[in-house]
Protein backbone atom coordinates (compact mmCIF):
# COMPACT_ATOMS: atom_id res chain seq x y z
CA UNK A 1 0.00 0.00 0.00
CA UNK A 2 1.56 3.41 -1.11
CA UNK A 3 0.15 6.51 -2.13
CA UNK A 4 0.51 9.07 -4.85
CA UNK A 5 2.87 11.59 -2.86
CA UNK A 6 5.50 8.62 -1.94
CA UNK A 7 5.35 7.30 -5.31
CA UNK A 8 6.01 10.63 -6.97
CA UNK A 9 8.87 11.29 -4.33
CA UNK A 10 10.68 8.44 -4.78
CA UNK A 11 10.58 9.14 -8.34
CA UNK A 12 12.45 12.02 -8.01
CA UNK A 13 9.11 14.83 -8.64
CA UNK A 14 7.42 14.87 -4.69
CA UNK A 15 5.11 17.10 -6.59
CA UNK A 16 3.79 15.24 -9.64
CA UNK A 17 1.41 13.02 -7.40
CA UNK A 18 -1.43 13.63 -10.08
CA UNK A 19 1.11 12.50 -12.97
CA UNK A 20 1.20 9.15 -11.27
CA UNK A 21 -2.57 8.80 -10.92
CA UNK A 22 -2.80 9.80 -14.85
CA UNK A 23 0.53 7.32 -15.29
CA UNK A 24 -1.77 4.41 -13.33
CA UNK A 25 -5.13 4.70 -15.41
CA UNK A 26 -3.19 4.69 -18.65
CA UNK A 27 -0.86 2.36 -18.15
CA UNK A 28 -2.05 -0.14 -15.47
CA UNK A 29 -3.95 -2.87 -17.63
CA UNK A 30 -0.80 -2.35 -20.57
CA UNK A 31 1.96 -2.83 -18.08
CA UNK A 32 -0.09 -5.02 -15.68
CA UNK A 33 0.40 -2.15 -13.09
CA UNK A 34 -0.77 -2.86 -8.86
CA UNK A 35 -3.04 0.29 -9.47
CA UNK A 36 -5.22 -0.55 -6.52
CA UNK A 37 -2.88 -0.87 -4.29
CA UNK A 38 -2.15 3.65 -4.39
CA UNK A 39 -4.40 5.26 -2.40
CA UNK A 40 -4.44 9.49 -1.72
CA UNK A 41 -2.31 10.77 1.24
CA UNK A 42 -5.24 10.24 3.68
CA UNK A 43 -5.13 6.48 3.28
CA UNK A 44 -8.89 6.46 1.11
CA UNK A 45 -9.54 5.21 -2.37
CA UNK A 46 -9.47 8.61 -4.90
CA UNK A 47 -11.94 6.88 -7.70
CA UNK A 48 -15.55 7.57 -7.38
CA UNK A 49 -18.16 4.98 -6.63
CA UNK A 50 -19.00 3.01 -9.63
CA UNK A 51 -15.99 4.01 -11.59
CA UNK A 52 -13.31 1.71 -9.85
CA UNK A 53 -13.82 2.65 -6.05
CA UNK A 54 -15.67 -0.88 -5.88
CA UNK A 55 -13.17 -3.04 -7.37
CA UNK A 56 -9.98 -1.17 -5.70
CA UNK A 57 -11.52 -2.11 -2.11
CA UNK A 58 -12.22 -5.27 -3.09
CA UNK A 59 -9.01 -6.18 -4.47
CA UNK A 60 -7.58 -4.71 -1.51
CA UNK A 61 -9.27 -6.32 0.50
CA UNK A 62 -8.62 -9.43 -0.92
CA UNK A 63 -5.02 -8.66 0.42
CA UNK A 64 -5.43 -8.37 4.25
CA UNK A 65 -6.37 -4.55 3.66
CA UNK A 66 -8.33 -3.72 6.21
CA UNK A 67 -10.36 -0.50 6.12
CA UNK A 68 -11.89 1.71 9.10
CA UNK A 69 -15.65 3.07 9.36
CA UNK A 70 -14.75 6.31 7.41
CA UNK A 71 -13.44 3.97 4.57
CA UNK A 72 -9.75 4.86 5.65
CA UNK A 73 -6.47 2.91 5.50
CA UNK A 74 -4.62 2.77 8.47
CA UNK A 75 -1.28 3.42 7.63
CA UNK A 76 1.00 2.70 10.68
CA UNK A 77 0.02 -0.68 9.66
CA UNK A 78 0.14 -1.00 5.69
CA UNK A 79 1.77 1.98 4.35
CA UNK A 80 4.91 1.36 2.24
CA UNK A 81 7.84 3.67 1.94
CA UNK A 82 10.61 2.73 -0.06
CA UNK A 83 14.59 2.70 1.48
CA UNK A 84 16.40 5.45 -0.11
Amino acid sequence: MCTYGIIAAAAGSPRAAQQVAWILHSSSKKDSLPWHRVVNRRGKISLKPRQGRELQKQLLELEGIAFDFNEKIAFDMYLWVPEE
